[in-house]
């Protein structure tokens, strides 16, 4: 058996530390059954984390997490610390762990497993078959551009101020990783802006193009303007591959076609830095839902966001592509005989808790693996 692999669990708040454990069952089950084996290691951060340290993320925390090959992370967040100062928010301890990390890149696919194909809002002909992946810009943009604040005006108004602004640079690295990920799939890339009314936009455009011609000119590219985009998303999704977009865009277009697949409760996502000079790069895994703190405690939650974060960060950490597969298809078989969490279940389906979601996964890779 190689080397261990260091991966740091980081459940957080509300539904996180129910959705984790399921992880933490699947990586005992290849630990056992599998030529890989993990070194868990815990921390907090958010809320849990403010209730205990006063900070939404420790240095010792931030510390763990530079040094694992991998994190994975449950939620972060809820109304019990909406009173809390702003800069010490749950979500602070998120956005410090994307940006010392340098994350700068996240891979949010939607996907529609067909036996879910009933379950979206939208008709099954609009979504089957249903496979993007979006790329996100996570470290720039409007989130992270100075100036930013609340000031006090003269004539006593306030005034907030946020700052989208990009470099070149920050364009090329997220664009050149969506172009080398749709060579892997269907080769087309459509990059998504506001250059109509935004000159960010209007760069975004003009350095995507400059690096398409420049590397990846075997890669077909077009581009669309995010009101256009979240549009098609919902009359003719099935016409996008890839999507790269900007931090804000690309928070909201992602939550859009996540609810395409039927349920936030489906979808991982995947936080990926550069590659160092070892060929490794740091790299942060969630699933898409948040905290949910109405249903947490409840054992209902839908572990299976948690469980494909866990398996792309095989796929994309670890270069164990057919041990991710095998996770992929252990919870497609589960969904294929009707099982289901509350949150996309249906008359003609059983109803299943977090723990027991879980349950029916294991069974299914013990049957894959004979």
């Amino acid at each position: 058996m190689p080397s261990n692999k260091t991966l740091l669990l980081l459940p957080g708040d509300g539904i996180g530390p129910e959705v984790v454990a399921q992880v933490r069952r699947v990586a005992d089950w290849m630990a056992k059954n599998r030529a890989v084996g993990f070194d868990l290691k815990e921390g907090l951060v958010g809320g849990c984390s403010i209730d205990k340290n006063d900070s939404p993320l420790t240095d010792e925390t931030m510390a763990d997490a530079m040094e694992a090959d991998a994190v994975l992370l449950g939620a972060v967040g809820g109304p019990k610390w909406d009173a809390v100062d702003f800069a010490i928010r749950p979500e602070a301890g998120l956005l410090r762990l994307r940006k010392d990390m340098e994350l700068f890149a996240n891979l949010r696919p939607a996907i529609v497993f067909p036996a879910l194909a009933d379950h979206s809002t939208l008709k099954r002909e609009v979504v089957e078959g249903l496979d993007i992946l979006i790329v996100r810009e996570l470290t720039g943009g409007v989130y992270f551009g100075e100036p930013r604040g609340i000031f006090n005006l003269p004539d006593g108004q306030r005034k907030g101020v946020n700052t989208q602004v990009y470099t070149t640079s920050e364009i090329h690295r997220v664009a050149a990783v969506a172009f080398d990920l749709a060579r892997k799939r269907s080769n087309k890339v459509c990059s998504v802006e506001k250059m109509n009314v935004m000159e960010s936009g209007r760069l975004w455009r003009e350095e995507v193009t400059k690096l398409h011609k420049e590397k990846f000119a075997d890669v077909e590219l077009s581009h669309m303007l995010a009101d256009n985009c979240a549009m098609q998303l919902v009359r003719y999704p099935k016409q996008f591959d890839v999507i790269v977009t900007d931090n804000l865009f690309g928070d909201m277009l992602s939550d859009e076609a996540a609810m395409l697949t039927g349920s936030l409760g489906m979808l991982p996502s995947a936080s990926l830095g550069a590659t160092d000079a070892t060929g490794k790069r740091k790299a942060l895994y969630e699933p898409v839902h948040g905290s949910a703190p109405d249903i947490a405690g409840k054992n209902v939650a839908n572990p299976i966001a948690t469980l494909l974060s866990f398996a792309m960060m095989l796929r994309y950490s670890f270069d164990m592509g057919d041990d991710a597969d095998l996770i992929e298809k252990a919870i497609r078989r589960v969904l294929d005989d009707g099982v289901r969490t509350g949150d996309i279940a249906s008359a003609e389906t059983a109803k299943v808790s977090t723990s027991g979601m879980g349950d029916h996964v294991l069974k299914a890779l013990d049957s894959l693996a004979r």
